[in-house]
């Protein structure tokens, strides 16, 4: 229990951290002191290298939070918390899959093509679905930790 625990918690680091490093520090820094395509050609490899860190903190995640649910007897003897948190990691999983294959998709080929404005408004949509993640993320943290107070 104690592994999955662990993995279970590094996987939400990294990705919750991530997503709070690149929504709050790199996102107003890059957009204060690059102009666009510089912006965009450091947006897209930042996703890149970022983007395959959250797959394997989300396969990290959802495997432990399962391995743990099943050792303490499965869904039906969990508390209202752990279903809260499983229900939107679930929905934050859904979005970043849909994160990874639209709008950074039609990044990268926009910025291979160099059409500045459609890549613009691609790494908006991101920036907007890394924001709900974020924030989705930042709720489970709560209920994570707050939860077996409230059971």
């Amino acid at each position: 229990m104690d592994i999955a625990r662990f993995i279970h918690v590094l996987g939400i680091v990294i990705w919750v951290g991530g997503m709070f490093f690149a929504y709050v520090a790199l996102r107003p820094v890059a957009a204060a002191v690059l102009q666009p395509p510089e912006r965009l050609r450091l947006w897209e490899a930042t996703f890149r290298r970022f983007f395959t860190w959250v797959w394997v903190a989300v396969a990290g995640i959802l495997t432990s939070g399962v391995w743990m649910i099943l050792l303490m007897g499965g869904f039906g003897r969990m508390p209202p918390h752990v279903h809260v948190m499983f229900a939107v990691g679930v929905i934050m999983m859904l979005i970043f899959a849909h994160v990874y294959f639209a709008p950074y998709g039609r990044l990268k080929r926009l910025v291979s093509a160099q059409d500045w404005a459609a890549a613009a408004a691609a790494l908006g949509q991101i920036r907007n679905l890394v924001g709900i993640n974020l924030m989705l993320g930042l709720i489970t943290v709560a209920v994570g930790t707050a939860g077996r107070l409230l059971a």
